[in-house]
């Protein structure tokens, strides 16, 4: 009898491991997976620096500072008073750290500036860019219309002490042709290739103290 018993106790156990193995290997029964993100990244096309004399300073470009919502991977765009996120794309870094190694690539091809880094350690600054990241999505006038794609950048350059040399209030945008997350980025690339050659522009006049 005993045995009878344990034969039925290892029977159900074998078939709950069945069934266990089954529902795993079948994502369905446990709900929709997501699909993998589409992945963007930045290419503004930044007009050519007017020709003039190097600078003789050399630049930190700091991380920008922003809010939480922003600081992310994930592309943000705003309905209203309500911020949310295109489903199933992103770029391919978090939005401050774009910004910052975008201004660092612009400064290097600019051609009149000694050195520029995201690393201060990594070279005598002279200067150091710190900035505010205030805006960085696209804004939705209605839900049947292309959105306004809206960068706005606080700039200071700040000396060796800390103190501010000069300040900046850079704000862009640009609409996209329309509603589709490519069109959407596609305006991000516009909108900052104008952001990246004003403050570029701007900091080009500014003299360390």
């Amino acid at each position: 009898m005993n045995s009878v018993i344990g034969l039925g106790k290892s029977f159900a156990r074998v078939s709950a491991l069945l069934v266990f193995a089954a529902i795993a290997g079948c994502g369905s029964l446990l709900g929709p997976s997501s699909p993998p993100p589409q992945i963007y990244r930045l290419s503004p096309e930044v007009a050519p620096t007017p020709a003039g004399t190097p600078v003789t300073w050399q630049l930190a470009v700091s991380r920008p500072e922003t809010s939480q919502t922003l600081d992310t991977e994930r592309i943000a765009l705003m309905r209203g008073a309500l911020m949310d996120y295109y489903a199933d794309a992103q770029w391919n870094d978090s939005a401050p750290r774009l910004v910052q190694s975008l201004l660092v690539e612009a400064f290097d091809r600019s051609g009149r500036v000694q050195a520029a880094a995201t690393n201060a350690a990594a070279l005598r600054a002279d200067l150091t860019l710190a900035s505010e990241l205030r805006d960085f999505e696209a804004q939705y006038d209605s839900s049947d219309t292309a959105p306004v794609v809206v960068i706005d950048i606080q700039a200071k350059l700040l000396d060796p002490r800390g103190k501010v040399v000069e300040s900046l209030n850079c704000r862009q945008t640009a609409r996209a042709a329309q509603n589709s997350v490519p069109a959407v980025v596609a305006a991000f690339d516009r909108a900052m290739a104008s952001a990246l050659s004003q403050i570029v522009g701007w900091s080009l006049q500014a003299t360390p103290q």
